[in-house]
């Protein structure tokens, strides 16, 4: 499955259990994505592979659900910055 088809069918199954019958606030959305990316936190702490695994997917589900739901081809802007990343000179300037 293409990346763009999975955005379109995670933000269909959304739509369709109601979460975008209201306009989205955009700060809510990115907190709701941080909030997974703690949640994954938290798992990885705990030596939980198998919640790991799961809240991984839902920072993925949540980031694409947004993007599709604001008519971002996530697709085409993902492989538009790893071009850009290829130029990038090794790190970057950091450390990690």
């Amino acid at each position: 499955m293409r990346i763009a088809e999975a955005a379109w069918l995670i933000h269909e199954n959304a739509r369709e259990h109601g979460f975008w019958d209201e306009e989205r606030n955009f700060g809510e959305a990115l907190a709701l994505i941080h909030s997974e990316v703690s949640e994954a936190l938290e798992a990885y702490r705990e030596g939980d592979d198998i919640a790991m695994g799961e809240e991984l997917a839902d920072i993925v589900i949540r980031t694409l659900d947004l993007a599709e739901g604001l008519g971002y081809n996530i697709e085409a802007e993902i492989r538009q910055k790893m071009e850009y990343n290829k130029t990038r000179p090794r790190m970057h300037g950091k450390r990690c």
